[in-house]
Order: C-alpha cells, then sequence, then structure tokens
C-alpha cells in the first residue's frame, strides 16, 4: 500500500496555492476547469515537458512509409514509420508537424503513405526521420543583368546548413505495439514513468501483436482533466451507467482494487464481473430488472487466457474481467471484458478537448473473437450504450463551473487519503492525481 498523503501536502512556501486556498486537495476549485492562464501552464508543464504522451499503435502505421497526424497538447505531431536498415528493425519516429521554415503543418491528411515530407507553401522536403533535404532555389536562381551578364539573384546565406533546419524530433519509447513521445529529451524512461505496478497491467494487456478494429472521435465541451477524473472513478459506473449495473459489468460490490503508481498520476480501475446481489437491485434506482437485450452477442463476453495476473498490489493471482489505465496526462486504456481501445486526450482549450477512440484486438484473434470484439465495442465510443453517458455528464460539471469558478468539489467518498483500496466505493484515484497535478504546477 501507498502512505497516505496528508492535506498539507503543499504547505512548503514554494508551492503556495494560487487560487486554492486552504482547502484539502478533495476540494477543487471550479477554476481550475474554466481558467485559460492555467490551461497554458498545463500544456507547458504536462503536455510538453516532463511527460510521455501516447502517439498511436504501431498496428497503424504497418508499413514503411505509412504516417498518422495525431495531437499532442494543441500541437500537431506526425508519427511515421521508417524502413530499417539491412537485418535492422523499422523505425518509427514521431515529428513536429510544424515546417522549419515558416511553420505550416505540411501533413494535412490524418493517415497515408509516403515517401518524404514536402511543405505545400515553399516546397521544402523532408527525410522520414525529419531532416531537412533539400529546399527549392537554394542555390538561388540564374538570371541575366541589365548588361547581359549571368548572374546568380537569390539563395541561402553561404552559412546556411541543412542540417541545422530539420523538423521538430521528439524522444519515443514504444512497448507492446503502444507509442508513446516526448518533445523533453530529459523524460524519464518510459518504464519508470510508468512504475512497475501500473507497468504490470499495461503488459497484460499489450502482450502480443495488435490488430487495429476502427476508429472513433468525438469533440466534449468539457476541460480535458474531466475525462482524465471520469476514468478514475470508480464510484460513478454503478450508479450512471444503467447498462454496467443492469448487465453486471461494474457495481459497487465487486471485487476490485484501485491501483496507482508511486506519484499517484497514474491509476488502474481492476474489477471482475459478479452477478446481481438484492442490496444493489433495491438502493441503486439505475438498476432496470425488466432491461433485456434483443441481441445477447453484445454480451457474448468469452473468458481470454491473458486475462490471469499476478497482481503486484494484492500478491496473488486474479483473474480480472474489466482493467481501466488512466496514463497521465493523456491516455485511458480500456479492457471491458472482450472490448480493448485506447482513448487518446487532445485538449483544444481550456473548456474543449476531442476525444479519439482506437479499437483493436490481437493479430492472432479467430473471425470469430473479432466480431465479439466489435460487437462489444457498440458498449463505447461517441454513441457507446455506456460512454455517451460520460460525455454529457463531464459536460454538465464544466457548465456548473463556467457558471461558479468558485464552487468546489467533494471528491471525499472514502476519506480524504491518498491510497491504493481494495474496493470501488472510493475516489482516491482522483485525489491522488490532484495531490501530483498541484505539486507539479506549484498550486
Amino acid at each position: 500500500m501507498n502512505a497516505p498523503i496528508a492535506n498539507d501536502i503543499l504547505s512548503s512556501p514554494q508551492a503556495q496555492p494560487m487560487f486554492w486556498g486552504n482547502a484539502p486537495t478533495s476540494r477543487a476549485p471550479g477554476r481550475i476547469y474554466t481558467d485559460q492562464e492555467l490551461y497554458q501552464r498545463e500544456l507547458d508543464t504536462l503536455f510538453y515537458k516532463g511527460h510521455w504522451c501516447y502517439v498511436g499503435l504501431e498496428c497503424e502505421i504497418p508499413k514503411a512509409g505509412d504516417f498518422k497526424r495525431t495531437k499532442i497538447g494543441e500541437r500537431s505531431v506526425v508519427m511515421v514509420r521508417e524502413r530499417g536498415r539491412p537485418g535492422q528493425p523499422d523505425q518509427i519516429h514521431v515529428l513536429e508537424n510544424r515546417c522549419a521554415h515558416r511553420g505550416v503543418a505540411f501533413v494535412r491528411e490524418r493517415s497515408g503513405n509516403a515517401r518524404s515530407f514536402v511543405c505545400p507553401y515553399h516546397q521544402w522536403t523532408y527525410k522520414l526521420n525529419g531532416d531537412l533535404v533539400g529546399l527549392t532555389f537554394r542555390q538561388g536562381v540564374d538570371a541575366v543583368d541589365a548588361c547581359g551578364e549571368k548572374i546568380k539573384q537569390g539563395g541561402m546565406p553561404e552559412d546556411f546548413q541543412l542540417c541545422d533546419h530539420g523538423l521538430t524530433k521528439l524522444k519515443v519509447a514504444r512497448r507492446g505495439g503502444v507509442v508513446f513521445a516526448s518533445f523533453d529529451h530529459e523524460v524519464e524512461p518510459f518504464e519508470e514513468y510508468l512504475g512497475a505496478d501500473v507497468l504490470a497491467y499495461f503488459d497484460r494487456i499489450f502482450h502480443k501483436p495488435l490488430k487495429l478494429l476502427g476508429i472513433n472521435r468525438q469533440r466534449i465541451p468539457a476541460n480535458w482533466k474531466l475525462m482524465q477524473e471520469n476514468i478514475k472513478d470508480p464510484y460513478h459506473p454503478g450508479l450512471l451507467h444503467t447498462w454496467f449495473v443492469t448487465f453486471g459489468l461494474w457495481r459497487a460490490d465487486q471485487n476490485s482494487q484501485m491501483i496507482m503508481d508511486t506519484h499517484h498520476r497514474h491509476a488502474v480501475m481492476v474489477s471482475r464481473r459478479n452477478e446481481v446481489s438484492s442490496n444493489i437491485a433495491a438502493n441503486v434506482t439505475s438498476f432496470r430488472e425488466n432491461m433485456k437485450l434483443h441481441d445477447d452477442r453484445v454480451l457474448d463476453v468469452v473468458p481470454e487466457a491473458w486475462w490471469k495476473l499476478n497482481c503486484p498490489v494484492q500478491k496473488a493471482e486474479i483473474t480480472p474481467t474489466v482493467t481501466m489505465m488512466t496514463l497521465f496526462p493523456s491516455l485511458i486504456i480500456q479492457q471491458q471484458v472482450n472490448s480493448l481501445s485506447t482513448r487518446h486526450i487532445q485538449p483544444v482549450s481550456e473548456g474543449v478537448f476531442d476525444f479519439v477512440w482506437t479499437h483493436f484486438g490481437f493479430e492472432d484473434d479467430a473471425e470469430e473473437m473479432t466480431r465479439r470484439r466489435l460487437r462489444q465495442s457498440n458498449l463505447f465510443g461517441p454513441a457507446g450504450f455506456v460512454s455517451a453517458d460520460d460525455g454529457e455528464v463531464i459536460e454538465f460539471v464544466q457548465q456548473a463551473y463556467r457558471a461558479n469558478e468558485e464552487a468546489r468539489t467533494v471528491s471525499e467518498m472514502d476519506g480524504q487519503e491518498v491510497k491504493n483500496t481494495d474496493h470501488n466505493v472510493t475516489e482516491t484515484l482522483i485525489r491522488g492525481m490532484y495531490a501530483y497535478w498541484r505539486k507539479t504546477l506549484s498550486i
């Protein structure tokens, strides 16, 4: 177990609250969701420095030259596969989608295949690794002066070197077919960033080659942190989501664990499906005893051998049916029975973010399992039977705090401490995230 965090964790003179006041970390002020200056500090400190951010899956760019345009924070980036030298594996690069000349985004398509990248504005040309290899009129233009003499017009200065003007290259981490990147080349190693306990659950899912099944996108008018909170909140799923409580996918009485890394920035919500109990049926208003499925294949759940894990916290073998990982700041990884996906948080402004769902399976899945994963994915995504609730309710939260920035949250289910738990009736993961957030931003 991690040691509890005291409410005065940030009482030092160097970390005086900017507008939090003397309230505990469980009482967040509404301004953290609406303040433009604070939002810019978050981008600079959490997305562009000191953290690994999700970029995509290797199976999204299977061939040499394949690329995908995505975002880290508000910055556009390109993930691209470059063929390795003979006897060497392919390289995956992540480049800022900004020409070194005038800043134009040189990739406009969401995905494609290219031999090189050419800026449409002035045709500066880059290799797939981001090196500048040529530009039009570098040596000037041949012309004739008024006396008929051949001359050179224009051209770059003599000391101009191609090697000094490549694209911004991000540091890249690849593990289990997942790609992360950072603008900060001094960021800690990815494995240390996740920590051993969270890494065990990451490796449990990403243990063999992946297969891309589909992508959904949505724009949610809410602060980006609200989605991190939502997936660090095991208190709400069995209350908000009629689907979860009625069909037993997530309920308060299930065998569960809430697990964090030592910094409390990342978390895993772990649970196991069970049958409905009389206590849940009697006390949860979202439970619908008479709700039936017209097509019960949506819940055609088949246990998979890889579900089993020697839990690093419990020190025992467990077989969860649900693991919801939040990797701060930008990624959610979902295993909900046979449905697998990543969910990428892409901030647009202090009150808007884009949410990109990438559904996947494994290369060696039988066709029947692929169909099963696709059917179960109807629970999730922008119009999912479950996930549509989340997008709507966090918009309600954003509206409330935009109207009253001085109002506060009360994330105190199970107390005010920050610690791992062996149940899901808690808000400990939210408190842990904000303890880390406050420390990192000195708030």
